[in-house]
């Protein structure tokens, strides 16, 4: 669910959404990074992986990722980036591939440290045989992963006091961002759409949890109440209409080229709160489908989104 193919089809939608589920559910088990607590000091540990020198040499094969390496002020160090790696601009772009990583096209790049955020074709075995370092940045479940995620790639880059300081600024924004909701009698319900499918989230997920801090309340809940479909069920036209959302947040936009006309323009939708009422919120598919420091964003735009129906 976190990256997308323009017009995916249902059935992979729903194969990488269980998938998802399954990554997420490993965050929890990330170890605590150690190291010098001021970025300077070399050896470093994170969990299993030990880098004896700062690393110059820097592949990303996650959008994610990349964004969180610069964040941190790795971005100097960072010399080629997977083709879906969007943010910053001025990231080192290359052909690259996290769905399908080739050992032997990374190791061509002469890293001294891979971050990736599946182990797709056992990327990770293959890489260690060649004695080249990799950092695994799973799907986040929590806010804690995604902290924990910017410390350890701090730690790992010999940027650890600046990666303290993103998480830091992010706990601090996110703060200010709640403390902005109102107090509701009760709160609006809302649908997030992943693709034209009508693919959602519960609250149970990354982007579910984000819905939750700015006090809105999920109407897909009920559908995976048993969580077999790993918290991204698929709905129907007809119990979306029912359960008569009063938002509706796009993350296919850009993907799908869905927007606020072509929700409004579905058989049967006239009738729901959000189109009626004009509350079709066309979020940023990039910001909605990453779990790093843009998060801040992707609350930001739905509590402004949500506060200002309110006014």
């Amino acid at each position: 669910m976190f990256r997308r193919t323009p017009r995916i089809l249902a059935a992979t939608l729903a194969v990488a959404a269980l998938a998802l589920g399954a990554c997420a559910e490993k965050t929890t088990e990330t170890p605590a990074a150690s190291g010098s607590p001021t970025g300077g000091a070399f050896p470093v540990t994170v969990g299993s992986l030990t880098l004896d020198q700062r690393p110059e040499k820097i592949i990303s094969l996650a959008p994610t990722a990349t964004e969180m390496l610069f964040a941190v002020g790795a971005g100097p160090q960072v010399v080629a980036v997977d083709d879906q790696s969007n943010h910053p601009a001025d990231a080192p772009k290359t052909d690259l591939s996290g769905y399908q990583p080739n050992a032997e096209a990374i190791a061509a790049k002469n890293p001294d440290l891979v971050v990736i955020s599946d182990d797709r074709n056992k990327i990770v075995d293959q890489l260690a045989a060649l004695k080249i370092p990799v950092y695994l940045t799973p799907a986040a479940q929590t806010l804690d992963d995604t902290y924990q995620q910017i410390t350890d790639l701090g730690v790992l880059t010999g940027n650890a006091t600046a990666g303290a300081d993103v998480v830091q600024r992010m706990k601090d924004d996110i703060a200010k961002i709640v403390a902005e909701v109102p107090q509701r009698v009760q709160a609006p319900t809302y649908f997030h759409e992943l693709g034209p499918e009508l693919y959602t989230v519960t609250s149970k997920t990354f982007i579910g949890s984000i819905y939750s801090l700015a006090g809105l309340e999920n109407i897909a809940d009920a559908a995976d109440a048993d969580g077999k479909s790993g918290g991204y069920p698929q709905l129907s036209q007809e119990m979306i209409v029912a359960a008569n959302p009063d938002f509706v947040f796009l993350s296919d936009v850009k993907c799908c080229q869905q927007s606020a006309a072509t929700v409004s323009a579905r058989s049967g939708w006239a009738g729901i709160n959000a189109v009626r009422e004009g509350q079709i919120v066309e979020l940023d598919d990039d910001v909605a489908s990453r779990w790093g420091p843009r998060v801040v964003d992707l609350l930001r735009a739905i509590v402004d989104a949500t506060t200002k129906a309110e006014k």
